[in-house]
């Protein structure tokens, strides 16, 4: 099959597509904007495939996703585009609007007129076609119970401009799909982490500031729970959803590894205190850096996913426990400084990023 993968530069998408060339036969055309986030680099392992094509395109632009599925003819659609900073959303959310809804918008429009061609023609593509749109745990708000999880059938509360651009977008999929007809499928899933993730994100900046010697900034009493997701297992799950997870359901992918915010910084210091390979100019423990700030504006408590209906009725489990999946996030950003710094840098889009996050 050929899959559309939307946000194919950035982390979970990335990772998916990665996953998709390696371990499986499908094509892929990857879709991305390239904004701050977006990075090339994280798909040097499968850029010269035969099996990959890369798209620069704006999923808002109608233009342009028509040309990319006349081109193409996808056989799905993996929609992972997305603003995803919470902190960038309330500074400045009229790009989370524009991106997370209008892009969505577009996209599923220029999905639908695909899909009704297709119908219309008698093509053996139209029956097997899915739109797998990808969103988040952050839709339902935070949890009060400490025993409570978030389930498929949770009511959306969302706290931030990130968060209710992310719930309008998971509406707009489910009205394609009842009023159009349109085969689609929702996915939400936890915090995420691993390899290639973009250091302003909570683990990666913490690992890198461990390294460097710099503040640990952690919001408040750093008791913000959340249940952790290792990036490949993830990926694992979006295509296992994709190819078998039945059209107008939603699927809740979580790694069952709740933790306080303060309990992953510390577990990263633990991790880059062992694994250091140089510690003559830096300060020990790492954990003595982290330090306290202001708590962000409407600042979620807790996130918990229960995610027993895609182990049930799709075989899905994670793979890596947070201690193991921590423990390969950490080697890895310790190995690849190249990676890492020219992001940093700026070096890997011509622009370098400004101020501490």
């Amino acid at each position: 099959m050929c899959f559309l993968v939307t946000g194919g530069a950035g982390f979970i998408g990335s990772a998916v597509i990665r996953e998709l060339i390696a371990g499986t036969a499908h094509r892929v055309v990857n879709v991305d904007k390239l904004t701050y986030a977006g990075n090339l680099e994280s798909l040097a392992s499968v850029a010269e495939d035969p099996r990959y094509r890369f798209e620069q395109a704006d999923i808002g632009d109608a233009e342009a996703m028509q040309r990319v599925f006349d081109t193409h003819r996808p056989d799905v659609v993996m929609h992972l585009a997305a603003e995803s900073h919470v902190d960038r959303s309330i500074d400045g959310p009229a790009a989370f609007i524009e991106t997370n809804l209008l892009g969505t918008y577009t996209l599923l429009e220029a999905a639908r007129r695909y899909w009704k061609r297709l119908r219309e023609n008698a093509s053996a593509k139209a029956e097997g076609f899915r739109f797998h749109h990808v969103s988040t745990d952050e839709v339902y708000g935070d949890l009060d119970d400490s025993g409570a999880l978030f389930t498929e059938s949770t009511p959306y509360a969302p706290s931030s401009p990130y968060a209710a651009s992310k719930a309008g977008a998971d509406h707009l999929v489910r009205a394609w799909q009842r009023t159009y007809g349109l085969p689609t499928l929702v996915t939400n899933c936890s915090n995420n982490y691993g390899p290639y993730h973009f250091p302003e994100k909570l683990i990666p900046l913490m690992i890198l500031n461990a390294l460097a010697g710099k503040p640990l900034p952690v919001y408040g009493d750093g008791q913000q729970v959340r249940d952790w997701l290792y990036v490949e297992d993830h990926a694992r799950a979006l295509i296992r959803v994709a190819t078998a997870g039945r059209v107008g359901e939603t699927y809740n992918i979580g790694g069952r590894n709740e933790k306080t915010n303060l309990e992953v910084v510390e577990a990263i210091c633990k991790r880059v205190d062992e694994r250091r390979p140089d510690t003559a100019n830096v300060q020990l423990p790492a954990s003595s850096l982290i330090t306290f700030v202001a708590d962000r504006p409407g600042h979620d408590l807790r996130y918990a996913i229960d995610a027993g209906k895609i182990e049930r009725e799709l075989g899905w489990t994670p793979a890596e426990s947070f201690e193991s999946g921590l423990a390969k996030t950490v080697d890895w950003y310790l190995a690849n400084r190249e990676w890492w710094q020219r992001i940093q840098e700026g070096r890997y889009q011509g622009e370098r990023l400004g101020g501490e996050v």
